[in-house]
């Protein structure tokens, strides 16, 4: 039997796992500490305001139709965009709830245009759109009755993804939902306007009428259930968060608009409208924080993807050391800056004594195993700004040793034979020993360009001519050379580059 707390923790890696499957969207992705204390502030705010605004809702003021161009202009603008923006969230979020609650905010546009047209006094005596007494109340209703609706249309709707059958489905989603709710919302306006003597009487001389409470109450009623379905939402995302501002915001708009004031033009119609619209350019401005906070996160994502795909090119897949490609890269531009700053430039070509008879005794798979202890101790041994231990191809590997001369170099050298044979792995094949052992050739860009061991650099103007493009595959000449030195010695050893690879450059020189 599961415990509480046992079902708990289950719930939570569950949801955790659900969290991380879910593309990063505003209607995905959780709302973190900071937006949920400013969403709290203001509430806090809001509610203060509400306070201290509702014993004073019916207080008249003076009419100011112009008040009302002003703020549904706004209020459309608003909207418009933040349908535009939440429509767009589709592709990613790949849910029918957000474009549901885009065209709740296009339904309210529609709505809040044709009301601002048919208000009276406002661009005509009796407002256009061939509008009633009763056209604007009603318009004010139905918006505000339907925008809640919207809401919860989204916060119960099915969120599972569009996929497989479903496809086509998806592709005419957003252009039917946009389509039927400007469909909607011009029938509702067609009801006000043409259908006028149809609907109840909600307004008389200005005042409300009693039929109005039964509408009020029906309004009032949608944004506190919103707000619950909402809530119950858990974790709550960023667009759910915001949402749900909006509707108290909502709430207090129907409260101080419709049903705790008397009539157009006091204190509570005003006051509602102001909520209404700072509620909405509060929201869309934390959405579109939200959005750029997601955007920064993608091209953070992406820059962190592209330097570690860089970075896998340049690692050897088996033995996870750099290889030949950015082994050669790094070698030009030590080349360079050993030219440019006079300083020491060494090379160490390395092979596994006998590793052709080693995989024929022991197998491909313990050959790899074998190959990846040797890369480790390379790379153990190279960890100095600028070395790099490298896989150069098969069971040979180079290590670039930058600010190193030969002997220090040839050191090194000797400290990473003796380190491979204390990995005691089995040979069973070697002359050279009953472990495993390499050789390893030393060479110096000193040597290289004529100077001698532990000795500066000449300046540029005085170095042999070519040598400068040809430098880097000389070099590695010269040390792969010195390598099969080793060899040819018995291995298990180091040999450093002759005096004879002057002789060798000069040679490559005079053909280049």
């Amino acid at each position: 039997m599961t415990s509480p707390d046992g079902a708990s923790n289950e719930a939570t890696s569950a949801l955790g796992a659900l969290e991380r499957n879910r593309p990063a969207c505003l209607s995905t992705v959780t709302a973190g500490p900071n937006e949920r204390r400013i969403a709290v502030a203001f509430l806090v705010l809001s509610v203060a305001t509400f306070l201290a605004v509702a014993p004073f809702a019916k207080m008249p003021l003076a009419p100011m139709p112009g008040f009302i161009a002003i703020y549904e202009t706004a209020l459309v603008i608003t909207d418009l965009i933040t349908a535009v923006f939440l429509f767009t969230q589709f592709d990613a979020a790949q849910t029918r709830a957000t474009p549901i609650l885009a065209s709740g905010y296009l339904f309210t546009a529609c709505l809040a245009i044709a009301h601002a047209l048919s208000f009276p006094g406002l661009f005509s005596s009796g407002g256009l759109l061939g509008a009633g007494a009763q056209t604007t109340a009603w318009l004010y209703m139905f918006w505000h009755a339907g925008f809640p609706l919207y809401v919860i249309a989204y916060a119960v709707v099915d969120r599972r993804s569009f996929k497989g059958k479903q496809s086509v489905a998806r592709d005419s989603f957003v252009p039917l939902i946009s389509i039927g709710s400007v469909v909607l919302a011009g029938a509702l306006i067609l009801l006000a306007t043409r259908g006028h003597d149809l609907l109840p009487v909600l307004l008389q001389d200005g005042h409300y009428s009693a039929a109005m409470i039964f509408v009020q109450a029906s309004i009032w009623f949608w944004s506190p259930l919103a707000l619950v379905l909402l809530w119950r939402q858990r974790p709550h995302s960023a667009l759910n968060l915001w949402l749900m501002v909006v509707m108290c915001a909502w709430f207090f708009d129907v409260t101080l608009s419709t049903i705790i004031n008397a009539a157009r033009f006091d204190l509570g119609f005003y006051a509602g409208r102001v909520y209404g619209l700072v509620a909405n350019g509060f929201v869309l401005a934390m959405l579109m924080l939200e959005n750029g906070k997601l955007y920064a996160r993608l091209i953070m994502t992406y820059n962190s993807e592209r330097k570690r795909a860089a970075e896998l090119a340049a690692l050897d897949p088996l033995t996870g050391i750099a290889n030949r490609r950015a082994f050669e890269e790094a070698l030009v531009l030590e080349w360079r800056r050993m030219r440019r700053h006079r300083t020491p430039l060494c090379l160490l070509m390395i092979d596994v004594d006998n590793f052709k008879k080693f995989n024929d005794v022991h197998g491909h798979v313990a050959g790899d195993s074998c190959l990846r202890a040797v890369s480790k101790v390379l790379a153990e041994n190279s960890r100095r700004a600028g070395q790099m231990a490298a896989r150069y191809g098969g069971e040979e590997f180079a290590v670039l040793l930058p600010q190193l001369h030969i002997d220090e170099a040839h050191r090194l050298a000797w400290r990473i034979c003796e380190e491979v044979r204390a990995l005691n792995i089995p040979q069973g094949a070697s002359s050279a020993a009953a472990h495993v052992t390499i050789s390893a050739g030393v060479a110096s860009a000193l040597l290289v360009l004529g100077s001698e061991p532990g000795a500066m650099l000449a300046p540029r103007g005085d170095s042999p001519a070519g040598t400068r493009d040809l430098g880097p595959t000389l070099l590695v000449e010269a040390a792969d050379r010195a390598l099969y030195a080793a060899k040819n010695a018995g291995r298990n050893r180091v040999c450093a580059a002759s005096s004879d690879v002057r002789a060798r450059t000069a040679k490559a020189q005079s053909a280049a």
